[in-house]
């Protein structure tokens, strides 16, 4: 096989391994820069593709906007701090709760509820469709009858300035309906008013596009901020400022900018709404209060007018006034143990018979009591709990296993909070009837007075206790009414938000430099690739680096620029050109191999078809002619014959026929146009080449020829394919190896080894063909001199040949390396 004469897959991936192994030592940059030109056609192509795919990248990827605003927390009572009264708000406005708040899907309902989206208008391109908020040329008013007209596409198109027809498909079902501007259009799932406010707009761009390019959808706000949601961005900012970042990402520029703003005002008007509500509802808890002791108290100061009265009493004085001031302590502690019992019965109510708890309202009326902390916090626990099931109400069903767990854990803290307050009433109601029975014994030492005195007593009792009770509910009034005057909402947006026209994403630069860079890895991953897969031979340096300078290097032929006919005599054309001095170099050179006097014979040889074999023993055969030696090429090549094809003849006489005894030597030897200059081809091809190249003719033969010829040229067989020329090669003058620049792998030299060192062929020479002489100003030293000393190069002044004269090369032959 192929693989096996000069080298097996095996060996050569071995090969590419050490070469990797030895990269950094043995880097040759002069080929990884020839090799790159050579690539650069692809180089060219990956950053051209680049270019397109960065460009359709950014044309057709929707632009992403962000917007951002910096949100203050400052919740003071400036009313509680003048007058020194109690804030009833205190510990109910922390940094994290807020930051909860702004970040629930139901405060982002409410907000997205206060702009312009409850109908959102696109305009259709050929690859996206382009959102027209707030910048709509014309309006839609919609009545929802059935749910299933949410988020249904309907397509709009416009006839004049007061009609048009809607089409939309609800399930399978398509609808089409004609509507008039400005008037009501009622379908089953919905009633439209359209109002077309520039048709002049409209009409360009509908004769711009394709039709039924306009549509519009109506939004389930719930619906909408659960897509918006995941682009809502809420995070603590400083910790020690109070400051809260919100931000907002849309394929909209204009509408980041209103929902981040919107996100700001609603939740200052929450918290003020909020707190106000919760003030409000106590205030009327106290206004009831009042209501009820003011009535008391005004009975009790007629009873007392109607007593002096009657009794013609105008003093209080000897009635019992130590009783009575014992009485009174008593059950003044009495009334404050029944508002308590109050406040509880309330929450307990409250926490019992209400669906929607307001545990800030709950907590508030818990302020000043003693058990406040006790219960606040598990009231806490109850808020938040209630805060994570509605939350997760937008993530799955009421009938959920989550919702399941979280429902069983509210009803557990509704238990506990329950407990708790029947423990605490209980407690009151130890207390109350300890009070209750003291009261009864004073009252029984009160009671064994005068009757008008005890009369009098008991009547002044009840006043004093009414206008105490009453004295108080109207200070505790008073303090909540200056808290709330002064619990305004010192919320500070610090940063608006303002309308950002760049993008945040796709970012231009960075898509560009992503691509280019991908374009120049990719570039770079193919040249390395070329380097170090490269197993071509391409200079005489690699030559002696292979045969560690062992074979001797004849000298190099350079590539011919035009196309030639295979293995055509060139040297007498223009016998003063570039290859016929490279051919005369070697002619030169070959004498170092033998001097000796007398009739000289050459064989040529190469590793596989196509190294130019042929060409180098035509033309080295005419050179020697040149200069006045009588020379006969011979073709042993009698499986592939070329030397009728250089010389221009037929191939009917040759050697084959001459090894058999068909023909004369005579009869085969053909005269060329150049003189001194003979040749024998191969004759038809014969089944048995190797042998009749070995027999005992074809010594004979060239014996003969010896005697009539100066320099007999042999054009054998490849070594590397076939055997055939083996024992010609031993037994010449000068055995010539050709290898090909750019073509003959680094693997063919093994060839050459076995020859020199198993077969024994000392002499054995080596010549490059196919040089490129140009590649050299690239930086690629391809070494140019020769085994023996003797070379040639660019100012040797010989360049009759304009085929071999380097040409100026275009631009892109030069980036391409062609």
């Amino acid at each position: 096989m192929l693989t096996d004469q000069f080298g097996n897959s095996s060996d050569t991936l071995s090969q590419y391994k050490d070469r990797v192994s030895r990269l950094s030592s043995d880097f040759e940059l002069g080929l990884f820069i020839f090799l790159l030109r050579k690539i650069m056609i692809w180089i060219v192509f990956f950053f051209l593709m680049a270019f397109v795919v960065a460009y359709s990248y950014l044309r057709y990827t929707p632009e992403v906007f962000e917007s951002k605003t910096i949100l203050q927390i400052n919740v003071e009572n400036d009313a509680s701090k003048i007058l020194n009264v109690q804030n009833v708000y205190e510990n109910q406005d922390d940094i994290a709760k807020s930051i909860e708040l702004l970040h629930s899907k139901v405060f982002f309902a409410r907000t997205l509820a206060s702009l312009p989206l409850k109908i959102t208008y696109f305009a259709e391109g050929t690859f996206r469709s382009n959102e027209h908020y707030k910048l709509n040329a014309y309006t839609v008013d919609a009545d929802i009858i059935s749910s299933k007209a949410y988020g249904v596409r309907i397509n709009i198109y416009f006839k004049n300035q007061a009609e048009g027809e809607i089409n939309y498909v609800i399930g399978e079902t398509p609808h089409m309906y004609k509507f008039r501007s400005g008037e009501w259009l009622k379908t089953s799932e919905m009633s439209l008013k359209i109002m077309i406010s520039n048709f002049a707009e409209l009409q360009g761009q509908q004769s711009a596009v394709k039709a039924n390019d306009f549509y519009f959808i109506i939004n389930d706000f719930d619906v909408l901020a659960s897509e918006y949601y995941p682009r809502l961005h809420v995070r603590l900012l400083n910790d020690a400022a109070k400051t809260i970042e919100i931000s907002f990402q849309d394929n909209n520029a204009a509408k980041t900018a209103d929902v981040v703003a919107a996100m700001a005002n609603q939740f200052k008007e929450y918290d003020r709404n909020k707190k106000g509500e919760r003030a409000e509802k106590i205030l009327s808890f106290l206004d009831d209060q009042l209501s009820v002791v003011s009535e008391r108290l005004k009975n009790a100061e007629i009873s007392i007018y109607s007593f002096k009265k009657d009794n013609k009493v105008s003093d209080s004085k000897g009635f019992g006034d130590a009783t009575a001031l014992r009485l009174n302590s008593l059950e003044d502690e009495l009334i404050t143990l029944e508002v308590k019992e109050n406040v509880l019965t309330e929450v307990e109510r409250s926490v019992l018979e209400k669906k929607d708890i307001d545990t800030y309202q709950l907590i508030s009326l818990l302020t000043g009591v003693e058990f406040q902390n006790a219960l606040g916090r598990q009231i806490s626990s109850l808020q938040d709990l209630l805060r994570n099931k509605e939350n997760l109400l937008y993530e799955v069903t009421p009938t959920s296993e989550k919702i399941k767990s979280i429902d069983y854990q509210i009803g557990v803290q509704k238990k506990l909070l329950m407990e708790s307050i029947h423990s605490i009433k209980d407690q009151l109601m130890t207390r109350k009837e300890n009070l209750a029975k003291a009261i009864k014994v004073l009252e029984g030492q009160f009671y064994s007075m005068p009757t008008e005195e005890i009369e009098y007593s008991r009547l002044q009792r009840l006043f004093s206790i009414n206008e105490k009770f009453y004295n108080l509910l109207l200070d505790k009034r008073t303090e909540y009414s200056i808290s709330q005057a002064g619990n305004v909402s010192q919320h500070e947006v610090l940063d608006k938000a303002m309308l950002n026209n760049i993008p945040v994403y796709p970012q231009k630069t960075m898509v560009f430099v992503s691509c280019f860079l991908i374009a120049l890895l990719l570039s770079m991953l193919l040249a390395f690739a070329r380097y170090v897969s490269y197993n071509e031979i391409n200079s005489v340096n690699e030559l002696n680096k292979l045969t560690r300078a062992s074979l001797s290097v004849l000298g190099i032929i350079p590539r011919y620029k035009k196309d030639i006919p295979v293995s055509q005599l060139l040297v007498d054309k223009n016998p003063k050109s570039l290859i016929a001095e490279a051919f005369r170099s070697i002619r030169t050179n070959l004498q170092f191999i033998s001097n000796e006097p007398g009739t000289k014979t050459g064989a040529v040889t190469s590793t596989i078809s196509g190294e130019g074999k042929t060409f180098v023993a035509i033309n080295l055969a005419g050179i020697i002619a040149y200069s006045g030696k009588k020379v006969i090429v011979i073709d042993l090549d009698m499986r592939k014959p070329k030397i009728h094809l250089g010389f221009g003849v037929e191939n009917i006489k040759g050697v084959s026929t001459l090894l058999i005894g068909k023909d004369s030597l005579e009869d085969c030897i053909q005269h060329s146009t150049f003189e001194n200059l003979d040749f024998v081809t191969a004759g038809p091809i014969p089944p048995n080449p190797s042998e009749l190249i070995i027999s005992k003719k074809m010594e004979e033969m060239i014996e003969y020829l010896k005697t009539k010829y100066d320099f007999i040229m042999l054009d054998t067989p490849p070594i590397g394919l076939v055997t055939d020329g083996l024992a010609v090669i031993q037994n010449v003058d000068y055995p010539i190896y050709i290898f090909r620049a750019e073509y003959s792998k680094r693997t063919y030299v093994q060839n050459v080894d076995r020859l020199f060192n198993e077969n024994k062929i000392k002499k054995i020479a080596m010549v490059l063909n196919g040089v490129d002489v140009d590649r050299k100003s690239y930086g690629y030293n391809y070494g140019y001199g020769y085994g023996y000393g003797y070379g040639y190069g660019r100012g040797y002044g010989y360049y009759d040949d304009r085929a071999t004269i380097p040409k100026k090369k275009s631009f892109f032959k030069k980036i391409t390396f062609l």
